[in-house]
């Protein structure tokens, strides 16, 4: 299956892009989900159709999906009372009842992961469309995943799990009582959770579609995106460049922000596939509205951003890390090696990445960013490299 991924900032009209394209795709005969954080029905409203916590066909073709947050949260709060039944009965613990429960921060940006990995794994479409929070919240749902199996990984790691026997002897040992059996389970669960929503994102099938409104503060926007997604290891294929307001407005008192959208556009095309999308004079409403949008089509798809390491031993005795970080600037940068991990920040932007095996034997020689990309110089450590004949 096929996934496009829709970020832009706020008002920027993602949520009628998501629409448009996943209309679009119905219409030419492609099964197709699109997915809707948003709590109030913005995507109904595009659609024309109201949407809701189960997925209800719209269209030909075209299923709309809104899951609700508050339902999931509640759910996983039974399941770990559940399961965690004997301690919180050995603490006293009063259990919390389903009607008296509400959301916490965060718990809207799990269930849309957990919609997209179940939309993923059903099979019963061929395109998924998904209408992501604003830019900032979308770029840190992106690194949700990834970060979240890191922290299960170090606290719980899955190797002493084996060790069951020796737990009861060890927690005498230590005084202190070990993690018991069903927090592993829990924890290995999450953690094969978590890995289906990262294949989905890694997926060469999986695209990112950026949305903005072509002025300053959408050049900032798409800016930051890129940058944040390139660190994630996303690259967009398409820049939809909305409500461009037409040439024949700047004769009249628009003519100051048609000009400011003409040098943006300008400069957006020299780094962007550009899919500009003209000012209806009113918000699009209905499937008549969204079917006269010229929204990309589905098939505009490029792979993940690649992050190669180019042998260089034999000319300059080094092997060379090449991170693409688009915009990124010089003195925003900061690398730290940590094992055999990788921390990179950029500005606003931080990821942990994990050496790839042929760099852990090796030590950091230093770094430079040119034209866009990270170049990190790694020479071979002599005491664990094998000696060359």
């Amino acid at each position: 299956m096929r996934t496009i991924l829709i970020i832009g900032p706020g008002g920027s009209g993602r949520t009628t892009v998501a629409a448009a394209t996943a209309l679009d795709a119905a219409r030419a005969g492609t099964r197709t989900l699109v997915l809707s954080a948003d709590r109030t029905d913005t995507l109904g409203a595009a659609l024309g159709a109201a949407t809701g916590p189960a997925p209800v066909a719209v269209a030909p073709n075209l299923t709309a999906w809104r899951p609700d947050a508050a339902a999931g949260f509640r759910d996983d709060l039974t399941a770990f009372q559940e399961r965690a039944a004997n301690v919180l009965d050995l603490l006293g613990a009063s259990r919390l009842d389903a009607e008296e429960v509400t959301p916490l921060p965060g718990a809207e940006e799990l269930t849309l992961l957990r919609a997209l990995r179940d939309a993923a794994l059903a099979e019963s479409h061929e395109l998924l469309v998904v209408d992501l929070p604003p830019t900032s919240q979308a770029l840190a749902l992106l690194s949700l995943p990834e970060e979240l199996r890191r922290y299960l990984r170090r606290l719980l790691p899955p190797e002493r799990q084996a060790a069951r026997a020796l737990r009861p002897v060890l927690g005498r040992l230590a005084g202190v009582p070990m993690p018991s059996e069903w927090l592993y389970e829990t924890a290995a669960r999450w953690d094969l959770e978590l890995g289906a929503v990262e294949a989905v994102l890694a997926d060469r099938g999986t695209v990112v579609r950026l949305v903005a409104e072509p002025g300053p503060a959408g050049a900032d926007a798409v800016r930051d995106a890129t940058l944040g997604l390139a660190l994630r290891g996303l690259r967009t294929d398409v820049l939809v460049a909305n409500r461009v307001l037409p040439e024949s407005a700047a004769d009249g008192w628009l003519a100051g922000p048609v000009a400011q959208q003409r040098k943006v556009l300008e400069e957006w095309q020299e780094s962007y596939a550009i899919r500009p999308l003209h000012h209806l004079g009113r918000d699009p409403r209905g499937a008549d509205d969204l079917a006269v949008l010229p929204v990309p089509g589905v098939n505009d798809m490029t792979s993940t951003v690649e992050w190669p390491v180019l042998d260089r031993l034999a000319e300059d005795g080094v092997l060379v890390w090449n991170l693409p970080l688009p915009g990124a600037i010089r003195d925003d940068l900061d690398l730290i090696r940590r094992g055999d991990e990788l921390v990179v920040s950029v500005g606003a932007f931080r990821r942990i990445v994990g050496l790839p095996s042929v760099l852990r034997r090796c030590t950091v020689e230093g770094a430079a960013l040119r034209d866009g990309v990270l170049r990190i110089r790694f020479a071979p450590d002599r005491d664990l490299w094998p000696e060359r004949r």
